[in-house]
């Protein structure tokens, strides 16, 4: 009985596995290494910035390195909170003038890449144009904007504009050019006009490589306007910082270079959000089939 019952239960053990239960096992180790994946990216990053802070306020407090040449850590936050409501007043004008900027780079770049992709004469007669302008330093073009314009918000805009729109309209351009001309001529071979084709086929297959120009845009956005207040601000973080330069006040020019780098993650993040909800992620069944999981 006993050897009987033990032949039967090795038998259940090897016993082949339904496809059910290979699925369930395949999904919970992609589950779990997904998991380790994400857990990883955020604590790998978090770790190095704890290491390599504690080493920076070590090393200045064990070499007695003065404050107006590094400060420690523990003396730049200290500085962040005595000037919170400075930083907080200025960060709000350079905010303004990244995203006036930056909403002026798409209302432009979209519409002219359209143009340049649709009309080959129009590209051919604008597009030398534009690469050109980009060998043209925009910090010397940001004191004849000032001339035009005077001291206010405008030239700053109009800085961050300069900086921001190339990487829309050539990433538009790439991206409504990539896709494979099997798929329009089979859109066409199935009734779909050409504006219908464009908004249905081609349209939706350029929205990564548009995004992608989107994202670099976001963050030279915040470039252009920190120069525009370099050359012409009254205020501003960038102002602050020439301000901080000035008085020798180190803790507070890192203060502030910490405000723009916080301003910038946050709002290439921003622009990240909206591309996933612009472009929906595959679900695990199509992930699956199209070996992306």
């Amino acid at each position: 009985m006993t050897d009987t019952t033990g032949l039967h239960a090795k038998t259940h053990d090897d016993a082949p596995l339904t496809i059910e239960e290979v699925e369930a096992r395949v999904e919970h180790r992609r589950a779990r290494h997904q998991s380790y994946a994400r857990i990883s990216a955020v604590i790998y990053p978090i770790m190095t910035v704890i290491g390599t802070l504690a080493a920076w306020e070590v090393g200045t407090r064990l070499f007695g390195v003065p404050s107006y040449l590094l400060p420690a850590p523990s003396k730049i936050v200290v500085s962040f909170a005595e000037h919170a409501g400075l930083l907080l007043k200025h960060g709000w004008v350079t905010t303004v003038e990244i995203v006036l900027g930056y909403l002026l780079s798409i209302v432009v770049g979209v519409p002219l890449a359209f143009a340049i992709f649709m009309w080959p004469a129009f590209s051919r007669s604008v597009l030398p144009l534009l690469v050109s302008s980009q060998a043209m330093p925009k910090v010397a073009v940001a004191p004849l904007l000032l001339v035009w314009f005077g001291f206010g918000l405008l030239p700053k805009v109009l800085i961050a504009f300069l900086i921001a729109f190339f990487p829309i309209v050539i990433s538009t351009v790439v991206g409504l050019a990539s896709i494979e001309q099997e798929k329009i001529h089979l859109a066409r071979s199935m009734g779909l006009s050409a504006a219908a084709t464009f908004f249905k086929i081609r349209l939706p297959s350029a929205l990564p490589s548009i995004f992608g120009g989107l994202k670099i845009s976001i963050t030279l956005a915040v470039v252009g306007a920190v120069v525009g207040e370099f050359v012409g601000g009254d205020a501003g973080l960038g102002y602050l910082l020439m301000v901080a330069n000035g008085n020798m006040d180190t803790p507070l020019l890192f203060a502030g270079l910490i405000a723009l780098t916080v301003q910038g993650v946050v709002l290439y993040f921003l622009v990240e959000w909206a591309e996933r909800l612009a472009i929906p992620r595959p679900t695990a069944a199509n992930a699956a089939v199209l070996g992306l999981a």
